[in-house]
């Protein structure tokens, strides 16, 4: 009796304890979307749609929305062309060196877009130091070629390429061996196999690809900011950023609508393809075998060669124009051995208090972020899989909105969240509190889901021997739970980390005088002029980047299969 008593007495404990975290927890990462929503339909002025109908009828609104969405779904077929050409020859075929190859795609993804963008625009136009030493720059005075919408796809296409990658390599490693030995039977070839069995099979999975990089690549400001500016192509993002920096809180109504207008295409977008795969699925259930695996032959070398070529173009020569840039005295000297120089590193990490103070910010942000959401984040995953109720589910299905909705959205829906705290004078607008309140609600996703799946693995029954000898709830999360989600944590903390460390799009919105990060300060030393302070400190970042994935590329297996991106 005692031992019911203590089982009950414990789990009316945990009915208590679940609501008191799902409730902070849910506003904080969907507190400020409401608060969007309803700001755009006039909150506080009685409710009116007049916001809306003078935002939605203005020409520049109307041009900034077609301009997203050419560049946009531009931007989502290139990626969709490149990310499913090496998802299908990494996954279902016998090339060398796939870890090595999947790393570098990686690469570019990881990289912040503004760097990206800062990097490409040094390798090309009549200014690149890199096309200087090989003789081949255009004239002075000759435009810039990527400052133009074809520039944005090229960027966008490359930057979320991995995207449709990942999403489809998963899919792609579901196929069994079966179908395809099947269908060699009937005498099928290989081409015919690959279009009429793995191509149909792996369509949900492109599709969900694509529409995770259309998503992106809508919300996407550094890569259209810094190519669409200088040519007055604006997209929703530049719009709302030109307008709030401008006009400042006052134009915060106006800019809502548009931060609205941005999610509603977002959304549409999920929405259509979650139609498309509803009408594209096929079950593999029950299917056994080995993985899917096709020989090359003699066509394999040349496949390669290809494959590292285009790594090459995409991923060295950018970073390469980017380091030389970053070793010239001034923009348009060229770089010699005489004139080489570290100056605007010494500037960049040592002299200059600006770009110093945006390290500290990121690496503040990024670490003090990873720490509260990993505290949060286990005892929240441990109770949803215990005691999960309707609440718990409610929460689980909107908890990726603030990641799957673009970055500019959530940063106006915190400003307008954070600007005048309720029943107080006080405000978080302006000061580095609302940025990391920001990282909060949109990482909370990335460091939630890992450490969800390790648990859902757990075997309750190490729990329920613990309790039977006296264990309390605070010794089993210790002693038994804590250990064993330990690995999913910290590739969810890691994962944290990186995507903040070098954020732009959420931080571009929120920062202020002392509150820089490092992707405002990169963006803002390019537009005034400092090309090579900024490219000297995008370049730092791009180092910092590349060490930390090869860490946990050094200790990938001792994580989680699956729960470290470019893990094979």
């Amino acid at each position: 009796m005692s031992m019911i008593a203590l089982d009950n007495g414990n789990s009316r404990s945990l009915d208590r304890l679940l609501p008191l975290i799902l409730l902070p927890v849910g506003l904080m990462a969907l507190g400020p979307v409401l608060r969007l929503l309803l700001e755009g339909f006039g909150f506080g002025d009685g409710f009116t749609t007049d916001h809306l109908t003078t935002v939605l009828t203005r020409d520049s609104t109307r041009t900034a929305l077609m301009h997203s969405l050419v560049t946009a779904g531009g931007g989502t077929v290139l990626s969709v062309l490149i990310g499913a050409t090496f998802a299908f020859l990494v996954a279902l075929t016998d090339i060398r060196g796939k870890g090595a190859l999947v790393f570098c795609l990686m690469i570019p993804m990881m990289i912040p877009p503004q760097i990206t963008a800062l990097a490409w625009m040094q390798m090309t136009g009549p200014s690149s130091v890199l096309l200087k030493m090989l003789g081949i720059a255009p004239p002075l005075g000759s435009p810039q070629p990527l400052h133009s919408a074809t520039g944005i796809i090229i960027l966008l296409g490359i930057q979320h390429a991995s995207l449709v990658f990942l999403t489809l390599r998963a899919g792609l490693r579901m196929i069994p061996a079966d179908l395809v030995e099947a269908a060699r039977m009937s005498g099928a070839g290989t081409l015919r196999v690959w279009a009429q069995v793995v191509l149909p099979l792996s369509m949900p999975s492109l599709i969900a690809g694509g529409a995770m990089a259309f998503v992106t690549a809508l919300g996407n400001f550094g890569i259209p900011a810094m190519l669409g500016i200088p040519a007055r192509y604006s997209t929703l993002p530049t719009l709302i950023y030109q307008r709030l920096v401008g006009m400042g809180p006052s134009v915060l109504p106006e800019v809502a609508v548009l931060a609205l207008l941005i999610g509603v295409v977002a959304i549409t977008g999920v929405l259509l393809s979650r139609y498309m795969l509803s009408r594209q699925g096929f079950g593999l259930v029950g299917l056994s075998g080995t993985p899917l695996a096709l020989a090359l032959g003699r066509a394999r070398l040349p496949v390669e060669i290809t494959l590292w070529s285009f790594i090459f173009v995409i991923l060295a020569l950018p970073l390469f124009a980017l380091l030389a840039t970053s070793l010239i005295p001034a923009y348009g000297v060229p770089l010699t051995i005489d004139s080489a120089t570290i100056k605007a590193w010494i500037d960049v990490l040592v002299v200059q208090p600006v770009t110093r103070r945006a390290y500290g910010n990121s690496l503040f942000l990024a670490v003090l972020a990873a720490a509260i959401l990993m505290a949060i984040s286990l005892p929240l995953a441990w109770l949803m899989e215990r005691r999960s109720n309707r609440l718990s589910r409610i929460l689980d299905a909107l908890i990726d909105l603030p990641y799957a909705l673009p970055g500019v959205v959530l940063s106006i829906a915190c400003i307008l969240t954070f600007l005048n705290l309720p029943f107080t004078d006080l405000t978080l607008y302006g000061t580095i509190w609302i940025i990391l309140m920001a990282y909060l609600a949109r990482f909370f996703v990335v460091m939630l889901r890992p450490i969800q799946a390790s648990i859902a693995q757990l075997d309750p029954a190490m729990e329920e021997a613990a309790a039977s000898v006296g264990a309390g709830l605070g010794r089993r999360l210790c002693d038994i739970v804590l250990p064993l989600a330990a690995p999913s944590a910290a590739a969810g903390a890691i994962l944290v980390f990186l995507t903040a460390v070098n954020e732009l799009t959420v931080s571009a919105l929120l920062w202020s005088s002392g509150t820089e990060t490092l992707g405002v300060v990169i963006y803002n030393l390019e537009d005034s002029g400092e090309t090579v302070m900024a490219s000297a400190l995008a370049m730092s970042i791009v180092v910092l980047i590349i060490l930390l994935m090869g860490l946990v590329q050094a200790g990938a297996k001792r994580f989680p299969k699956g729960v470290i991106p470019w893990q094979s």
